[in-house]
């Protein structure tokens, strides 16, 4: 019964069968809902399974729960006081197996006829089997926890009305707008504050082993914060209607898009096997999803190797653009009204604009490739330096097929890189920045094969790339003066060295040959 109301796309759901089985029950319609919700989860598994483009899967299953939302609530009666809103990743239209379909009921006035109704629908919604979060507020208790927490906010920027009073959705959506609370700037600042306190939890790499899809850096939760800061910023709905702007180049644009579309794919594979609205890609979970996502390899530890290795190109592609796009935004909003910057010459390549890096010009790295090494050679030198600004990125992405074999066996070159190693400030910040941007990766292509290699036994949490850049942090520390309490032989030794950057080249290249058959140490 549950598959007769589904189709093939695009009719998909055939509400007409579905009407008339409603009115035929004579109220007696909870194992009419059950069926089309079971028909619909069997028939949007089906086209998963057959590689179907996840943004249909996606999106059809957003806009079933909408016709289900819409006769549940036609089940009861209301007063035009009364808006039911989707919020949420549910208000952008998306929807993926076992996430929360996040709710708004919302009130112009409260009254009792309607209370009792939202009572009685909520209880329908439970009792058909939707996973629903929701919430019941007036306007005017929706604005005031608004003004105090930015993700009320952030859920209405994408919210939509579903049925009742449109007017009434419209008005919250004016009066928590950038004219009324949390102006660009205030906004802009919230959410980058969020996103640092979240990459934190996540000991701000996307090279756990078990990485959380959702939240980590690099994951869905990045491009997320990149949709809100720019939709509030420009006024657009969505950021395909910024094509052609400045926000981004089109290849950008297309590495958001193709990365969110793989992160979708392995969201809806994992709440899938896991059965579940799991985030996090555990030990448990990462062979079968490999096979459901197609994977291929040898026998059971290359597939999940495969499958892992791809994610992590994903995510370490996201954080790279998520980096650029923030910190466009940041001089777009933040620094905007500026009076004065702050220039600072270097050399004839580079300069400081308010502690950022950046090219002095567009052929820098055309005229003298060796600046793809030295611009992180004089980071490592430069105590304040914040970073680079995202028009110099856009430069290094676009020049690093210049890294060649002849780049590679230039002395210029080689002795840049060892200049790295010597830097006096943040030698592991620079070294990770270089991974993120594929310039250490290019530059050492045996240790680009290890970036996003697994590491299958009990002593290590993180790709062989990221404990390695972490085994250098820590030889680094053994040289500051607060491990000679905690460490002192540690510390007697490395202040005995006259040369740690030899050191430091021991450290990358200790686990070198790890994910080729053999023994690694021998290998390396």
């Amino acid at each position: 019964m549950s598959i007769a109301y589904f189709e093939t796309p695009p009719f998909f759901f055939n509400q007409h069968r579905f009407r008339t089985d409603l009115f035929a029950a004579e109220g007696r319609y909870i194992p009419i809902f059950k069926n089309a919700l079971s028909g619909a989860s069997t028939q949007l598994d089906q086209r998963f399974e057959q590689g179907e483009e996840i943004r249909n899967l996606i999106y059809d299953r957003a806009h079933f729960i909408d016709c289900i939302l819409h006769y549940a609530w036609h089940q009861f009666s209301w007063s035009d006081d009364i808006c039911l809103m989707a919020v949420g990743g549910y208000g952008r239209g998306e929807l993926h197996p076992k996430s929360d379909i996040d709710l708004l009921l919302l009130f112009e006035n409260e009254n009792q006829q309607d209370l009792e109704s939202v009572q009685s629908f909520i209880t329908l919604l439970w009792d058909i089997g939707l996973d629903i979060g929701q919430s019941v507020r007036s306007i005017k208790q929706c604005l005031a926890i608004a003004r105090e927490d930015i993700t009320v906010v952030t859920n209405l920027i994408e919210s939509r009305s579903l049925n009742g009073n449109k007017k009434i959705a419209r008005k919250i959506q004016r009066l928590t707008g950038i004219g009324y609370m949390w102006p660009t700037k205030q906004f802009f600042q919230a959410k980058w504050q969020e996103q640092i306190a979240r990459h934190k939890k996540h000991s701000n790499t996307e090279a756990n082993l078990e990485p959380n899809i959702k939240n980590a850096p690099g994951g869905l939760r990045d491009i997320q914060t990149i949709n809100w800061v720019a939709k509030r910023h420009f006024g657009v709905r969505t950021l395909k209607q910024l094509e052609g702007t400045s926000f981004f180049t089109d290849q950008e644009f297309a590495i958001l898009q193709s990365g969110e579309e793989f992160l979708w794919r392995v969201r809806y594979g994992l709440h899938k096997v896991s059965n579940r609205a799991e985030e996090r890609l555990l030990f448990e979970y990462q062979k079968n999803l490999a096979d459901e996502l197609g994977f291929k390899g040898e026998d059971f530890k290359q597939v999940i190797e495969t499958f892992m290795h791809r994610y992590y190109q994903v995510v370490m592609s996201i954080g790279e653009l998520n980096d650029v796009l923030l910190h466009f935004l940041d001089e777009a909003i933040l620094k905007k009204n500026e009076k004065q910057e702050v220039i600072i010459p270097i050399n004839r390549r580079f300069r400081l604009r308010n502690n950022y890096l950046e090219s002095t010009n567009e052929i820098v790295f055309t005229k003298e490739p060796s600046a793809l090494l030295e611009i992180f050679a004089l980071m490592g030198e430069m105590e304040h330096v914040k970073g680079i600004r995202p028009e110099t990125i856009r430069l290094i992405r676009e020049h690093r097929y210049l890294i060649d074999d002849e780049y590679r066996n230039s002395p210029i070159n080689n002795m840049m890189f060892m200049r790295i190693l010597r830097s006096e400030f943040g030698l592991f910040k620079v070294l990770r920045r270089m991974k993120r941007y594929h310039i250490l990766g290019c530059y050492l292509p045996e240790f680009q094969k290890i970036i996003g290699q697994m590491q299958h036994d009990l002593y290590h949490i993180y790709t062989v790339d990221a404990h390695t850049l972490l085994v250098i942090k820590n030889m680094r520390k053994f040289r500051y003066k607060e491990a000679e309490e905690f460490f002192p032989k540690a510390y007697e030794v490395s202040r005995l060295i006259d040369k740690p950057e030899l050191l430091y080249i021991a450290g990358l290249y200790h686990d070198i040959a790890k994910g080729r058959d053999g023994d690694h140490s021998v290998l390396g």
